[in-house]
């Protein structure tokens, strides 16, 4: 079997790992991102990660996820709307200079798509969704087995569906979307509150708990429709950080996809939490590493 190295690279933390072939991980480590996090300094800590991670240079590819979309051949970072000066980055050839090892690149989210479809709770479906809600929501779309990325490598972008055309302005440039609506900024801006402190009041049967996580899935469920209607997954797949209190807001997530969506289009619809946590992301870009190999 061979070695490849997995990298999830996030606005506060950049995850490092060296696999097996199979998906085992021999080494890992977290490393801070630099503040601020223009390209030349994210590079220069990647770089140095790398090394002392893999010394022996056993990894033969490196696959990266980063927080925007890249183009279709994995080689260009084209946008990150969180992190300063990410615009058409050749964050490839960058890497492949400094560390003499093919290198690809994608979306974190659809790397982490990835992730639980190789060994996550999407292993079992030909076709899920997968989406993310953190600091912001990202998606991923999985059909026959295979990462959905677009003509120009960019679908799979959810978490900017529009829900509300007057609503809170997005980074990307749109308004009320439902990265708006279900990301730990909006929650953050909606209750004065950590997605985690409302997850204990909650179960402590707090009652302005409850109630927000119901609106907050009604909110979720409305974003999950036009995306079943569109695509008609086998399930949807939830993870991030705020998945930590899927028992709170799932059910009313659920009702309202039970009450908007036509029986035809939602039949036999699984929605699941995701399996691998917060590794997802850096398992997923060792696939993609993986599948670099086997192309050359």
């Amino acid at each position: 079997m061979k070695q490849v190295l997995g990298i999830d690279l996030g606005g506060t933390t950049i995850k490092v790992g060296r696999f097996w072939s199979d998906g085992s991980c021999l080494r890992s480590c977290f490393v801070p991102t630099p503040q601020p996090a223009i390209p030349e300094s994210v590079l220069s800590t990647i770089v140095t990660a790398i090394e002392e991670l893999d010394p022996n240079r056993e990894a033969c590819a490196i696959g990266i996820g980063m927080p925007g979309p890249t183009d279709a051949a994995g080689r260009i970072a084209r946008i990150a709307i969180n992190l300063p000066d990410w615009i058409d980055v050749p964050l490839a050839d960058w890497l492949e200079a400094k560390t003499e090892r093919p290198t690809i690149a994608s979306n974190d989210a659809n790397c982490a798509g990835l992730g639980e479809a190789w060994l996550g709770a999407g292993r079992s479906f030909r076709n899920f969704i997968l989406l993310t809600l953190g600091t912001g929501v990202g998606g991923a779309i999985i059909l026959n087995r295979e990462l959905f990325i677009g003509h120009s490598g960019a679908a799979g972008e959810l978490g900017l569906i529009s829900l509300d055309a007057e609503g809170a302005p997005c980074n990307s440039g749109n308004r009320g979307s439902l990265e708006q609506h279900a990301s730990i900024q909006a929650i953050r801006r909606r209750t004065g509150k950590e997605p985690d402190e409302l997850g204990r009041l909650a179960r402590s049967n707090d009652p302005e708990a409850l109630e927000f996580w119901r609106s907050y899935g009604r909110d979720l469920g409305v974003g999950l429709t036009s995306l079943i209607y569109v695509l008609t997954p086998e399930a949807i797949v939830i993870g991030g950080g705020v998945s930590a209190s899927a028992e709170f807001f799932l059910p009313s997530a659920i009702a309202e996809i039970e009450q908007r969506v036509m029986p035809t289009s939602r039949e036999g619809l699984q929605i699941i939490p995701a399996e691998l946590g917060n590794r997802a992301g850096m398992v997923g870009a060792a696939k993609l590493a993986i599948g670099l190999l086997a192309r050359s």
